[in-house]
């Protein structure tokens, strides 16, 4: 598992993309930038080796606007992508967010709780990951 992260609009698909030769590579993209929304399961997953998931911050979000626990739920995703990749050679998730947990604490708590929950999700995440990268203007920063 990969876990990419930095700035909103700084590079980080792109960054992906060259890093991963996507454009020679099959994969599948799934963007909630997009509006695609977080894959309950992984079945679609079988036939791609490669697999992204980009927009981690906006599916937190619509977690976050639940009552169940977030963290949880994020931790059952991350152990079964984890599955996933070890049930193949060669499998690789990508895991692209935006970090949005630094700056001014929100005053509505609905955003205070979606920045804790993202916070939250994306040390869990770097965690999990085997690779964890910081793409700011473009350039990487290896974190892990």
């Amino acid at each position: 598992m990969h876990f990419v992260t930095g700035g909103a609009f700084n590079g980080k698909s792109n960054w992906v993309k060259d890093f991963y030769q996507l454009e020679d590579t099959p994969h599948l993209w799934i963007s909630a930038y997009r509006g695609a929304e977080l894959p309950a399961g992984i079945v679609e997953w079988e036939k791609k080796d490669v697999v992204v998931l980009e927009g981690m911050e906006l599916w937190l979000k619509s977690m976050a606007g639940t009552s169940l626990d977030v963290r949880e739920q994020w931790q059952t995703f991350l152990q079964a992508w984890k599955s996933w990749e070890r049930g193949a050679e060669g499998r690789m998730l990508i895991l692209i967010g935006s970090d949005i947990t630094k700056g001014i604490v929100p005053i509505d708590a609905e955003e205070r709780k979606w920045r804790d929950a993202a916070g939250w999700a994306f040390q869990d995440t770097a965690a999990a990951a085997d690779q964890v990268d910081l793409v700011w203007y473009g350039i990487r920063q290896k974190l892990k």
